[in-house]
């Protein structure tokens, strides 16, 4: 929440962002807990694996229906 800013206004802001972003109703904002909504909202920390380059998809293609 912003330095300054009220309680209810930061939670309006986020009750905003979760209908937006994530289809939530009021019920389902206020049933999530900040651990919950921070984890749905931030980027994820642990980048996931690289995706397949051309050169390994034709390896596996050709290996797969040789």
């Amino acid at each position: 929440m912003a330095e300054g800013a009220s309680f209810g206004e930061g939670s309006r802001r986020l009750a905003g962002l979760a209908a937006r972003l994530l289809g939530w109703r009021p019920h389902e904002f206020w049933a999530a807990t900040p651990a919950e909504l921070a984890a749905i909202l931030a980027p994820d920390a642990a980048p996931g694996p690289a995706p397949l380059t051309r050169e390994e998809m034709n390896r596996l293609m050709e290996r797969d229906h040789g």
